[in-house]
């Protein structure tokens, strides 16, 4: 049974840094010595794969569902390696701090890697390169290749490429491998680097007594390294297209429901290989984390299927997913796994089910808790239970203050406020939401930073139906001051979350 703990939800793109957006480097050290000296317990990050500018660089769109963003290295880290040299170094430095500006830091990250690189190769590969090499076998040279190919192609999707190279024919394969040598040793080089960081990041974390929650996206992108290796276990064509993709039914955040066109399983064919993709990603991620979070739990019962081409995902279907048996050979495999279920949204009484079955806690949203009935509420304090996390918000909804200042309705405000006892002003309901969460009986409470900093909307981290401009918020260096720290550390306290 777990302890009662609390922790904050930070993304690593959001912390401060020099360069643009927030790396694995000095940063985010400090941020943990934040944590422990405010008496948090736990980390909860974004899924740290790599994203993309042309999709929004949301981090839940990646081109792998196992390699980490090279963006997240951190030149300082660098380097005292000795990788790279201070005349490296020498440009004109992003000046928003507290905004990513991805264009300006895919430039400089790509110009400092690969200086990083030349250096490397001079040296020689190293043994520690090989083992990681080794130890990653299994998706690592796919991923590689496949990068290497989208840049011969001039980033095509996969399935325009050259039918060889779209089918993955042996021998057009092997000849590319050789071809993109270079290539792809300076792709499997940055991933190297990437996992290194975070694993002495991961270590200092564990030695500071803080755990990391990382985060599992259900689906994966089409145009990914993952398809394109395992398109068996994908619902696609003849030629290798999309036939039905996933997306969520109406719901609060969108009166067409959300189409986000992802290829679906093929569960029939999964079963048939016990599961084995999947088994494969659920423990690459429970090798870099504490715990995982899997975004759109219930997508492994019931999946909302929607034709390849329609314009939103109104026109779908629910469609039943072998999830007790999913569950089962992962429990076989991963006894006692760390599992967070997100089941936000409406979560119908199988998915309820499962989740009590395996013994995953669900999330329970307090920006959600004042609607509808308000005694029988399921997200307010007192009708929670204790094997679940209670959060202010998550990276998709507005902040408290924005909620608070512009969102709310009178009915849910008054709900709030005769629930508190007294009136708040706006620059104080923050604290009294995240008092409400640390009081709960839920055993976990997470906080969003810009919670902790009560901003307002325009530090709002996603706008799901906004395509552009999301991902972009970054705490300032005096964010993280000790005056913040002791006051949450005497909350934290109180309500018996403190460590040890």
């Amino acid at each position: 049974m777990r302890k009662r703990a609390s922790g904050i939800l930070l993304h690593i793109t959001s912390l401060p840094s020099r360069y643009g957006i927030g790396d694995m480097g000095p940063e985010a050290y400090r941020f943990v010595d934040f944590l422990e000296a405010s008496g948090q317990k736990l980390w909860q990050i974004l899924p740290l794969n790599p994203t993309d500018t042309e999709l929004g660089n949301s981090p839940y769109h990646s081109t792998s569902a196992f390699a980490i963003n090279p963006l997240a290295i951190s030149p300082d880290l660098l380097l005292r390696e000795g990788l790279i040299e201070d005349r490296d170094l020498e440009t004109p430095l992003s000046g928003r701090e507290d905004s990513v500006d991805y264009p300006w830091a895919e430039r400089l990250k790509k110009r400092i890697l690969s200086k990083a690189f030349e250096r490397f190769k001079a040296r020689g590969r190293s043994q520690a390169f090989s083992d990681f090499i080794h130890r990653n076998e299994f998706w690592l040279k796919d991923f590689a290749l496949f990068q290497g190919l989208k840049e011969k192609f001039e980033g095509r999707v996969w399935s325009e490429w050259p039918g060889e190279y779209r089918d993955r024919d042996t021998s057009a394969v092997r000849e590319a491998m050789e071809e993109l040598s270079d290539s792809v040793e300076r792709l499997m080089f940055f991933q190297f680097l990437a996992f290194s960081q975070w694993e002495r990041l991961r270590d200092y974390c564990r030695k500071r007594g803080v755990e990391l929650i990382g985060d599992v996206t259900i689906y994966v992108n089409y145009d990914s390294a993952d398809v394109w290796t395992h398109p068996e276990i994908f619902k696609l064509d003849k030629n290798k297209c999309p036939i039905m993709v996933a997306g969520v039914p109406p719901d609060y955040f969108s009166e067409t429901g959300q189409l986000w066109g992802n290829p679906l399983y093929r569960w029939h064919v999964l079963r048939e290989r016990n599961y084995d993709w999947w088994l494969q990603r659920i423990g690459h991620n429970l090798s870099l984390y504490d715990r995982i979070r899997i975004d759109h739990f219930r997508g492994f019962v019931a999946y909302w299927e929607v034709k390849a081409g329609e314009k939103s995902a109104i026109n779908g279907r629910w469609i039943e997913a072998p999830a007790v048996d999913f569950f089962n050979h992962l429990a076989a495999r991963f006894p006692d796994a760390p599992i967070i279920a997100e089941d936000l949204g409406v979560i119908t009484p199988d998915v309820t089910d499962v989740m009590r079955q395996f013994g995953y806690p669900g999330m329970r949203l307090l920006i959600f808790a004042f609607g509808g009935d308000v005694y029988g509420n399921p997200y307010l304090p007192h009708n929670m239970e204790r094997n679940c996390i209670v959060y202010t918000g998550t990276h998709d909804n507005n902040t408290i203050r924005g909620w608070f200042q512009e969102e709310i309705t009178p009915v849910e405000k008054m709900h709030l406020l005769r629930y508190i006892g007294r009136d708040v002003a706006p620059q104080e309901i923050h604290w009294e939401m995240i008092r409400m969460a640390m009081m709960s009986v839920a055993d976990t409470a997470i906080f969003p930073m810009q919670d902790l900093l009560g901003l307002g909307s325009e530090a709002r981290m996603n706008r799901p139906s906004k395509p552009k401009g999301n991902w972009q918020w970054r705490v300032t260096g005096d964010g993280l001051n000790p005056a913040l720290a002791e006051r949450l550390r005497d909350m934290t306290e109180i309500y018996g979350r403190l460590p040890g």
